[in-house]
């Protein structure tokens, strides 16, 4: 199956993506992943992206949909992916559909005060990049446990040290989610024409979560 994941920063895109694409057997592919792959095997599209990456602009459409497009080409992709986060604009989702037909965009919803205080609760481990959380939210039919380490303040995996990102300060988190709604509304509003967008409210854990998503899912294979 071919899927798109979309929802606000914080609303988890990257976690069920990850967890959902081993059971379907299919790849879960983030376009910055791909970037910085390919800057960092300084392919000659990875040359181009860095061109723009150093200067702080935007990647072009033209170079990540060749990114994309060899992507999806390898052999792993063949019977489906997930993308995360991708398309961003409706340039690169008219780009996808001429490389392969998105069959479901699942559309995660979650209120701005919830994304807000999870994303300022978030431990990040400085050594391996694993995330946690530090936060309990509780509120109507949303509980969202907290994802903590073993040991406060040290990554379960490598031991390395969990810090909060610089950049993950209420008023920035504020004005991603103002970028976010003004670039993603017209790609919902796409989705939803072509009668393929599945709304999620995110109400709780990822082991609550990911059965939700999957059912989703199911149901659009009928």
């Amino acid at each position: 199956m071919n899927i798109v994941f979309l929802g606000p920063p914080g609303s988890g895109k990257g976690t069920y993506a990850s967890r959902i694409a081993p059971q379907l057997g299919i790849p879960h592919i983030s376009t910055g992943d791909l970037l910085r792959e390919a800057v960092a095997k300084k392919t000659p599209l990875g040359k181009k992206a860095e061109s723009y990456m150093k200067k702080g602009a935007l990647v072009p459409d033209d170079i990540i949909m060749q990114i994309v497009k060899e992507r999806l080409g390898k052999k792993d992709a063949r019977p489906g992916f997930i993308f995360d986060g991708f398309p961003r604009t409706i340039e690169q989702a008219d780009s996808l559909e001429r490389i392969r037909r998105v069959e479901i965009v699942i559309n995660l919803k979650i209120p701005d005060f919830v994304i807000i205080q999870k994303i300022l609760a978030r431990r990040t481990c400085e050594k391996c990049g694993e995330i946690y959380n530090i936060a309990h939210i509780k509120f109507g039919k949303v509980n969202m446990p907290p994802v903590s380490p073993k040991k406060l303040g040290i990554c379960d995996k490598c031991g390395g040290k969990l810090v909060s990102r610089s950049d993950e300060t209420e008023q920035i988190i504020k004005d991603r989610l103002d970028v976010y709604r003004k670039q993603t509304q017209p790609l919902i509003d796409y989705y939803t024409k072509k009668k393929l967008l599945r709304n999620v409210d995110v109400i709780g854990s990822p082991e609550v979560m990911v059965p939700i998503i999957m059912a989703e899912i199911k149901k659009s294979k009928k």
